[in-house]
């Protein structure tokens, strides 16, 4: 029934969308608009001289001096049209000056309906840039993306000519616009009332323009006795819509639907509404902005009693009586189900019905609004004379900014002046008498007033008392007994102050504010009299700067929300940020997991096995789950239970009405099937014991017991067997109890039998659900357990394509990444370039490519010019060695890594583009508009979470090669993030920047510490420790910008002594974070990152970790948010408190410490008896400070004092050496087959299989004799390759490892060949 209502609904979108393009095609609105206007409808801030005038502007005219040229002192001009009447317009075209060199090279458009105040034509939410002209004559046209409809038109030059000044002439293009217009004064509705007593639809589409005064009111409202309604309405600047199609009983509350758009509509200007409702599916649309979502509930009709009311909620039977506030503004071209409701009401038929006043013309009464642009440059100035009765200012103010300044005024003159300052701090309002030196007077009142809604504020001196009010709330009072002297003549200072205040005739002095005030401003009132802003700007132009007059550009920056997966937006008025705490991602938009994807992720970095927090589609849309991972067989497996572990014995059951148990598994079924894609095997155990119950039907085999897959699918196969066959394990190892039947169960003998085995077909797993039918006979009975899910491998790491062939590329579908997107892969190279993918749309697109042997070059273009992030290299990257390159592209910034260099970050422009439109497809490894592909192996290519498979695309496509030759694979893989190094013949594990050494770096590197040994680790950049730098060669600014602050620190311990440091990190100015035990054993992790609050102090648990037991501590920081596991337990999160200011550590020590900053004094305590046991794989970042005083004796990042032995207390606790907690499944299965003659039959052929199996070891013998000799006899230097240029390929294969050459080389490394 869903499927059915889903197709009706897309059926519906497309006929509406064919429609309207047909509509489109036969609309024609691009008649010119200027050249028959009057001159008086032509205005401007100023003109150079009367030939210059506004209405010589238009287009292809000479008259005057050719057009319009603003004077020379005006650096704000504008030029504005009165089209008589509100108009749609859907091009502009502009012009320069006739016969001069004046023309407009770029220009904003603004437009309103009462020409005072104006709105800013925007595209992709930003105000947009028109490019003008570059010559005289020369026209340049632009349609307008989305038209308009307005009266008044306002063209803001940007930039004129270069070689002369700005000139203009311009023509509009549209037509006229049919409107219906209703004006609510907050006291009246329009109600449509039906012919019948109600009304129930399953369709609905309600379309609307409005212009509100306020930010809460209602719109639309209906509803129905059974609890169905609908209403629209504004709160607080945003529209909400609320459905519910459940009637009102107490099952279905809860069931209603609400969703919020738009915001800060309460700006006087028009905004467009559309709702379509079919069925459950809803699309809800403000201002071309859609959002799509299903009701909940049963229900699919809205049954809506008498009426559906406009512009409020009247109560019945009490006329002028309203449930909500109501609508206070103008409703535009009204439809419902196609009905005009407005022209209806203006014609009085008899449906509609109204109430209070309500007017079919829209009033223009609108205040005038000035936005301060900047918070340091922008201020007012006004002269104002205290009157007999003292001073007053009143004024409304809307800002997101948490600090700011509202007006500063010097209340007396003299030696000791006085001066009264308002300002917001932390989001309330603090009023400010400040005196002689040191002498200061504050109230506070109100809060949360930094939230981008409108506020009013009145301050009024009267005798001795400043009376302070908000929003209308009662006044707090202030006494200034001091204050004896009279008021005098004074200058009220809104904002910031001017720059210099010498000869500008200002009363009294300005101080300049920390920060001025950003934001808009309105009603400004000073002693009950208006301040008049348009004589200022024409009279006194130094009494203001950075203000834009009668237009208030606030902008919702958290609207649409970009931070992703649950971020919390938070803003000011140039910038938003995201607050990524408890979400599990960090970044700038909340995009970066901090969770590995898998267990054999976590297995990579060193983790031991355990309870960990994975995120399996890394940056996609899966949440982050807890998983358990246990090693078995040098294996990390991935195990996943559910709530059914224990064996379920059945009886009484038959095929129809059979014993189902349904099994609800510890994550998501989507996690499921993402963790069973990415794994190279998973299996689940089905151990299965019957007696007299048979698994089919022994004539004609209908299966009597069954279950289902992950989909719901019913199968009929077990544990053992290959999918579709409806057979048992013992059947394929020709081992059953009763060899006429394919089930030991199926025998249906009196005695418990066994048919346990593994289902391990990828495509089915989980199971969901088990049926069995057949236990209702006497004696008969089954005993079932269904183990976890268990998976183990990575089939995507290694996952790599080879490209022969400089033509050869592969394509994958479109990009989808308009806000976000974040792109990983490993490459490895012998070619000097070689592009690694591509995508582009009509103007935008996005690019990686080597470009020279050396640089990664990450470039991409939203439409307003090219981006080129670049990472060099000091060594070549084409060395046929595996490199890592991560690129990231948000609304806030982009980045690009290749290994362990430096990360290379932009930061967007708050007022650019920030939407990536592409519509061709990905192309990776070339393009074909290029002819230099990729010549090498990709491997791992990972997009925004989804995982791409090079290896089976390559198959299909000529000039290249699935898999990638070459010794590093997933069966030689470097252990605890070593780094596999290809040879020609071998491959070598690179341990330099592990805690690890050995074989594979899997031995831990471990050391002991006495009472009194320190060692302090002196961190680099991560380059500087990657070229092994000696400290003397850092310079002072060694982290630069764009490397953030974190900590990543992992390592192993044994003590029995508490307190004790295990360690200590500091920055340069005395910031710093400790690991100690307590007096108890028990961990504490302090941070202390704000000089002026106290320390952060985490305590991850209360047992005692000095009690001689290895322990391992696992601890990560990204930002605020803090991640650390114990052990084996499950990762707990914490948060930092606000205003940390996070640095990068400079400084390590273990064990005591010496001549620290450190003042707090349980870390002085802790620190001065130091650490007495083993520390053991300690790592810190990239860096490995066990290992450097250990291996590289006498290196100068490094400083010993007393006593450092090497130990071996981490070699039995590493990650590859721990208790194995799971044996081979199939082993039970084998173990109890019920059937005794078998295993006498099996000893009774002992002796015979012994015979053949010493014969085969004798030939073999001889076999390997033979070769040996003839090896021996025949060794010669074998001739030189002869290549053909018709079959010449570019080698893959490694060149010999020059550890001279390897910039990831420290001064010792552990190494091992593999031939």
């Amino acid at each position: 029934m869903g499927s059915q209502n889903d197709t009706r609904m897309l059926l519906v979108a497309l006929l509406s969308v064919l429609t309207s393009a047909l509509r489109a095609s036969n609309y024609y609105c691009e008649d010119p608009l200027v050249a028959s206007l009057p001159s008086g409808s032509f205005q401007s801030s100023s003109r150079s001289s009367d030939s210059h005038s506004a209405h010589f502007a238009k287009l292809n005219r000479k008259d005057g001096a050719g057009g319009w040229s603003p004077g020379s002192e005006d650096h704000r001009p504008w030029l504005q049209l009165d089209l008589r009447d509100r108009l749609e317009i859907t091009a502009i075209a502009t012009q320069g000056r006739w016969g001069s060199s004046d023309w407009v090279n770029s220009y904003h458009l603004q437009y309103s309906d009462s020409g005072r105040t104006w709105r800013s034509y925007r595209q992709d939410d930003v105000p947009w840039t028109f490019p003008g002209n570059t010559d005289t004559d020369s026209v340049v046209q632009h349609k307008l993306l989305h038209s308009i409809r307005t009266r008044y038109l306002r063209l803001v030059p940007l930039e004129g000519s270069p070689s002369g000044g700005m000139g203009l002439r311009l023509e509009i293009y549209g037509c006229t616009y049919k409107s219906d217009v209703a004006d609510f004064d907050g006291r009246s509705a329009l109600l449509y009332r039906f012919n019948q007593k109600s009304t129930s639809t399953v369709k609905n589409v309600i379309s609307l323009r409005f212009r509100s005064r306020q930010a809460e009111g209602v719109l639309v409202h209906g509803e129905g006795q059974r609890g169905d309604y609908i209403t629209l309405e504004l709160q607080r600047g945003r529209l909400a819509l609320h459905l519910n199609l459940d009637d009102a009983k107490p099952q279905s509350s809860g069931r209603h639907t609400s969703v919020m758009s738009g915001s800060l509509l309460d700006d006087h200007l028009w905004h467009s509404v559309l709702i379509e409702r079919f069925n459950k599916q809803v699309n809800f649309t403000v201002d071309r902005d859609t959002q799509h979502f299903r009701t909940q509930g049963q229900e699919d009709s809205l049954e809506v009693d008498y009426e559906l009311s406009f512009g409020g909620i009247p109560l019945p039977g009490k006329p002028g009586t309203f449930l909500r506030e109501n609508f206070h503004g103008c409703l535009e071209n009204l439809y419902y189900n196609g009905v005009n409701v407005i022209d209806m009401a203006k014609r009085r038929k008899p449906q509609i019905y109204t109430v209070g006043n309500v007017t079919f013309s829209c009033s223009e009464s609108q205040p005038v609004s000035v936005t301060f642009l900047s918070s340091t440059a922008s201020y007012l100035a006004v002269l104002a004379d205290p009157g007999m009765e003292g001073l007053s200012l009143r004024l409304q103010f809307r800002t997101w900014n948490r600090d700011s300044r509202l007006f500063y005024v010097p209340l007396t003159h003299g030696p000791e002046p006085a001066s009264l300052v308002l300002q917001i701090s932390e989001g309330s309002i603090q009023l400010s008498l400040r005196g002689p030196p040191q002498d200061t007077t504050q109230v506070f009142t109100g809060q949360s007033l930094c939230d981008g809604q409108w506020h009013s504020v009145t301050v009024e001196v009267k005798a001795q008392q400043v009376y302070l009010s908000v929003d209308n709330q009662k006044p707090v009072v202030m006494e200034i007994i001091r204050l004896t002297e009279s008021l005098q003549r004074t200058t009220v200072f809104l904002g910031g102050c001017p720059a210099s205040q010498n000869g500008l005739g200002f009363e009294g002095s300005c101080e300049k504010p920390h920060a001025g005030y950003q934001g808009c401003l309105r009603l400004i009132f000073i002693n009950n009299q208006p301040v008049n802003l348009g004589r200022i700007q024409q009279d006194r132009p130094a009494n203001f700067s950075q203000l834009s007059f009668d237009i208030c550009s606030i902008r919702d920056r958290c609207v649409p929300n970009f931070c992703e997966h649950g971020g919390v937006c938070y803003q000011s008025w140039d910038n938003f940020l995201c607050n990524c705490s408890g979400t599990g991602y960090t970044g700038a938009t909340c995009h970066n997991p901090i969770y590995e994807r898998s267990c054999e992720a976590y297995r990579k970095t060193g983790s031991p096995a355990g309870i960990f927090t994975v995120d399996p589609d890394g940056s996609g849309p899966l949440e982050h789950t807890h998983v358990n991972c246990t090693l078995a067989d040098d294996k990390i497996w991935t195990v996943v239970g559910h709530d059914h572990l224990q064996p379920v014995r059945v009886q009484g059951s038959t095929p129809r009405s059979p014993y189902v148990l349904i099994f609800n598994y510890s994550i998501s079924p989507y996690h499921l099937r993402s963790l069973v894609a990415s794994s190279e095997h998973c299996q689940q155990k089905v151990t299965y014991r019957c007696r007299k119950s048979r698994l089919f039907d022994t004539w004609d085999g209908t299966p009597l017991s069954w279950w289902l897959d992950r989909d719901g699918v019913k199968r009929t196969y077990w544990g053992g067997i290959l999918p579709g066959v409806q057979q048992c394990s013992c059947s394929l190892e020709g081992n059953c109890r009763d060899m006429n039947y394919f089930c030991n169960c199926d025998a249906d003998q009196d005695v418990w039998v066994n048919d346990t085995g593994l289902l391990s077909y990828k495509d089915h797993l989980p199971l969901s659900e088990i049926a069995i039918g057949d236990t209702n006979r006497t004696g008969s009975q089954a005993l079932f357990q269904i183990g976890p899910l268990r998976c183990y491998g990575d089939r995507f790491f290694w996952n790599s394509a080879s490209f022969f062939a400089e033509s050869s590329y592969l394509h994958f579908p479109t990009l989808q990444a308009e806000l976000s997107m974040d792109i990983s892969f490993y490459f490895k190279t012998s070619a000097p370039s070689g592009l690694f993918l591509e995508n582009v749309g009509v103007r935008d697109f996005i690019r990686l490519e080597l470009s020279s042997p050396s640089i990664v070059t990450f470039t991409f273009d939203l439409g307003d010019g090219p981006v080129v992030l670049t990472v060099r290299s000091p060594m070549p990257l084409n060395d046929r060695q595996w490199h890592h390159v991560r690129a990231e592209r948000n609304v806030m910034e982009a980045s690009l890594q290749v290994d362990l260099l430096p990360l290379q970050l932009v930061e967007a422009t708050p007022e650019g583009q920030y939407r990536l439109q592409l519509n061709s497809q990905l192309f990776v490894g070339g393009a074909p508009t290029t002819q230099k592909g990729f010549l090498g192996c990709l491997r791992a290519l990972s997009i925004n979470g989804m995982t791409f498979d090079l290896n089976e695309r390559a198959k299909m496509t000529p000039g290249m090669n699935s898999g990638c030759p070459g010794h590093c694979s997933s069966d030689s893989l470097c252990h605890n993030g070593g780094r596999c190094v290809e040879n020609r013949n071998s491959y070598v594990c690179d341990c330099t920047h592990t805690a690890f050494d050995g074989p594979k770096c899997r031995t831990a590197i471990s050391a002991s510490f006495e009472r009194g040994t320190s060692l302090t680790y002196a961190l680099q950049e991560p380059f500087s420790v990657m070229r092994n730098q000696d400290a003397k060669q850092l310079q002072s600014g060694t982290y630069t910008e764009s490397v953030k602050s974190r900590e990543n620190v992992a390592f192993g311990f044994l003590t029995r002594h508490g307190p004790a440091l295990l360690l200590t990190a500091q920055s340069n100015d005395q910031r710093y974070m400790a690991i100690t035990l307590t007096q108890n054993g028990s961990l504490q992790i302090w941070y202390r990152l704000n000089q002026e609050r106290g320390p952060d102090t985490f305590s991850p648990g209360s047992a005692s970790l000095a009690d001689g037991q290895f322990h391992w501590i696992r601890m990560n920081r990204e930002g605020r948010e803090l991640y650390v596991q114990i052990d084996n337990t499950v990762t707990q999160q914490y948060s930092l408190s606000p205003g940390s200011v996070l640095m990068p550590m400079r400084t390590l020590t273990l064990g005591r410490i010496r001549g620290t900053d450190i003042t707090d004094e349980e870390v002085l305590r802790a620190g001065s008896r130091g650490f007495i046991g083993c520390l053991s794989s300690f790592q810190f970042n990239e860096a490995a400070p066990l290992k450097a005083a250990l291996q590289n004796k006498g290196s100068s990042l490094v400083s010993i004092y007393g006593r450092l032995e090497e130990s071996s207390c981490g070699i039995t606790s590493s990650t590859n050496t721990l208790t194995t907690t799971h044996t081979k499944s199939d082993d039970s299965s084998k173990s109890d087959r019920g059937n005794a003659p078998l295993k006498k039959a099996a000893q009774n052929d002992s002796a015979l299989i012994g015979g053949v199996v010493a014969a085969i070891v004798f030939t073999s013998l001889c076999a390997l004799a033979v070769i040996i000799r003839y090896l021996y006899r025949h060794r010669q230097t074998p001739p030189p390759q002869v290549i053909t240029a018709k079959n010449q390929r570019p080698s893959l294969e490694p060149p010999v490892y020059r550890p001279d050459l390897d910039p990831h080389k420290a001064s010792r490394i552990s190494k091992e060949y593999f031939i």
